[in-house]
C-alpha cells in the first residue's frame, strides 16, 4: 500500500504529528484533508524520501533486465549485456539481439 506525506496547513499547529506526518492508505482513496489525530486541516505534499531512486545499468541486469539504448536509426547499445552478447543491437542482423533464454526462467 503507498504511503503519503501530509503537511499540516496550520503553521501554530500544536499536534504532535505537525508539521509534517506519513499516511499509508490504498491510492485510490481520495487525499486526507484533516488530521486524523487532531483534525486539523492537511495537504499532501510530495516527500523525495518517498520517492524510488533510478537504478543502475548494473542493477537492472541482475533483475533480468534488458535496457537498451537508442544511438542511431536501427542501431542500439546493450547497457545490460551480459558475457557472450553484443554491446551494440542492428535490428538488421538478429545475432546481435540480447539473449533473453538467459535471463527467462520457468
Amino acid at each position: 500500500m503507498p504511503v503519503y506525506a501530509y503537511q499540516h496547513l496550520d503553521e501554530k499547529s500544536v499536534c504532535a504529528h505537525a508539521p509534517t506526518f506519513v499516511w499509508e492508505q490504498p491510492a485510490r482513496d481520495f487525499p486526507l484533508n484533516k488530521c486524523p489525530w487532531c483534525a486539523g486541516q492537511v495537504k499532501r505534499v510530495l516527500e523525495p524520501s518517498l520517492i524510488k531512486s533510478k537504478k543502475f545499468d548494473c542493477e537492472l541486469r541482475d533483475l533480468g533486465f534488458t535496457k537498451l539504448v537508442r544511438v542511431d536509426h536501427g542501431i542500439f547499445e546493450n547497457r545490460t549485456r551480459r558475457s557472450g552478447e553484443e554491446k551494440y543491437v542492428d535490428r538488421t542482423r538478429p545475432e546481435t539481439f540480447p539473449r533473453l533464454e538467459k535471463t527467462i526462467e520457468d
